[in-house]
């Protein structure tokens, strides 16, 4: 009769994956997983197969969780496009204080193996449309409030501000300064075609001339 497990398995993935996420997927081996996990190299393999398969794990743990934080961020009561700024704002101020400059987990195992792990890229990319999905959802319910113009394109904002958030984590992980970071979230928040007070979107055709 087999011993029951000793041990989370969620921890055990959490602990896994800040280890692929320090350090990489090359640069982490089974000895550095039985380290940060507290278990033996029969244990870890018993419960989750190889490196490669905990690693899938962990990757899918990391992904899970930024995409409920950006729905939990974007959803919920309240005018939608003051969520969206804060969560733009949020993510900046995170990339600004990330001293270790770890940066996205999934961005990291994007770079080192999407090329040439077909698990990782199909797993990359459907974050990456979950991302997207929700700051377009998010979008559209601000123009449905008439806090952005109605007349503006809903996907075409979302892939802006997407590739913008995916660019701060690349400057933060080069050495950008705060003021940097943060400075280029304020300018692409700027940029939203946001409605005048009485809810019509500005007339950019407008001459001041009679």
């Amino acid at each position: 009769m087999a011993r029951p497990r000793q041990f989370d398995d969620e921890e055990v993935v959490r602990a896994a994956r800040d280890q692929f996420w320090s350090h990489g997927y090359d640069r982490t081996s089974i000895d550095d997983l039985s380290a940060v996990t507290g278990l033996g190299r029969g244990s870890l393999y018993g419960a989750f197969g190889d490196k490669h398969a905990l690693f899938l794990q962990a990757l899918d743990s990391y992904n899970s969780d930024a995409i409920g934080a950006w729905r939990s961020a974007l959803r919920g009561p309240g005018p939608a496009l003051p969520r969206l700024e804060r969560l733009v704002c949020d993510i900046a101020e995170a990339i600004s204080r990330d001293v270790e400059r770890r940066g996205c987990m999934m961005a990291r195992s994007a770079t080192e193996l999407a090329a040439v792990d077909k698990s990782v890229a199909e797993r990359t990319a459907a974050t990456v449309r979950g991302l997207y999905g929700e700051l377009s959802d998010c979008i559209a319910r601000a123009q449905e409030e008439g806090s952005l113009d109605a007349d503006a394109d809903t996907d075409g904002l979302a892939s802006l501000l997407l590739a913008v958030l995916r660019g701060l984590e690349a400057l933060g992980r080069a050495g950008a300064v705060a003021e940097v970071v943060t400075g280029a979230a304020e300018q692409a928040l700027a940029l939203l075609p946001r409605t005048s007070p009485k809810g019509r979107a500005p007339d950019r055709r407008e001459d001041s001339s009679v």
